[in-house]
């Protein structure tokens, strides 16, 4: 047998088994893409997080980054594999033989990426139930309230001295009932209604200022007067759309102190640009004395949370706790 013969029977072998060698490689570089402890992996632009829930959210990033780079690097050596050692020889000019209908290379190329796609899937639906999951009875509930062109915040809590009922308010009417259900019993509350010209008293940066405990759970329910908005705190790596008509509701524990910058992350209009807001999260104390003084300040009850709604229309949806 020819010494080029034998070269070609020699890598039949190799060749045979280079298909089940890249599909192991890519299913091990996609399960294993989402399983690394955040902190021992760079960020990739994200924030540091500030709540409990967003680790989750920044070790699905890292993964799937992961996972991509691994691929990559795999589609990339193939290439370069094929360049060099498929490259037209200066002595022979004949064509090479050509493969074609070759099942185990087209199995390849058809099955990996939906195991691929399957195993992101997986981890996205997975973590997106974790971070949208809700507990019976919140310690904080937080109405906020997107408008053109500012946010308002409704606390709805029990204030010493503040007499009401979130569950029978008419402003608060807008939101479902299995929503109004989880509220404090005679939760008068206090809000605060920003405008675009709001600042920060301790960094300056324009908006209202959003004010959170420390280490407790808050829930947000997230309701409109206009347009579709969305509620976006950066460090918190999540946000959601604020809907007209559609209350969405999302619970997060702050477990850093400091401010922190959000935003509106849907286009709403000409003055999109100025529906900025702050987030200060401070200790349990500290909130709680804040609440006072908006009661002080005589900003007790709450502000209208959302566009009018038949009992129908706002039950309309399915259970979500």
């Amino acid at each position: 047998m020819s010494p080029n013969g034998s070269d070609r029977s020699s890598r039949r072998p190799m060749r045979r088994k280079l298909p089940q060698v890249l599909t192991a490689g890519l299913i091990l570089a996609t399960a294993t893409g989402c399983s690394y402890n955040w902190e021992d992996f760079p960020r990739l632009g994200m924030p540091t997080p500030v709540t409990e829930e967003a680790p989750t959210i920044l070790s699905l990033w890292q993964g799937s980054w992961a996972a991509a780079l691994i691929t990559g690097i795999l589609v990339w050596g193939l290439i370069i594999w094929s360049v060099i050692f498929h490259r037209r020889s200066r002595t022979k000019v004949e064509v090479p033989p050509q493969t074609r209908y070759n099942m185990p290379i087209e199995a390849l190329y058809t099955v990996t990426p939906l195991i691929i796609v399957s195993v992101l899937f997986y981890f996205t639906a997975r973590d997106e139930s974790k971070l949208l999951s809700l507990t019976p009875k919140p310690p904080h509930t937080i109405n906020v309230v997107g408008y053109q062109w500012s946010w308002g915040f409704n606390y709805v809590e029990n204030v010493p001295g503040v007499e009401g009922d979130a569950k029978a308010d008419k402003n608060l009417s807008s939101i479902p009932d299995k929503f109004i259900e989880a509220f404090p019993e005679n939760a008068g509350g206090v809000y605060d209604a920003g405008i675009p010209g709001d600042r920060n008293p301790q960094t300056g940066n324009p908006g209202p200022t959003l004010w959170l405990p420390k280490g407790e759970k808050v829930r947000f329910v997230l309701t409109s007067r206009d347009v579709i908005h969305s509620f976006w705190v950066v460090p918190f790596l999540f946000k959601q759309d604020v809907i007209p008509g559609h209350t969405n509701v999302f619970e997060v524990t702050p477990n850093q102190e400091g401010t922190f910058l959000g935003k509106c992350a849907e286009l709403c209009g000409v003055d999109h640009s100025r529906m900025l807001f702050n987030v200060k999260v401070v200790s349990p104390e500290r909130y709680q004395q804040h609440l006072k003084e908006l009661a002080e300040k005589g900003q007790t009850g709450y502000i209208p949370s959302g566009i009018e709604q038949t009992d129908p229309a706002r039950n309309a949806e399915k259970n979500q706790l």
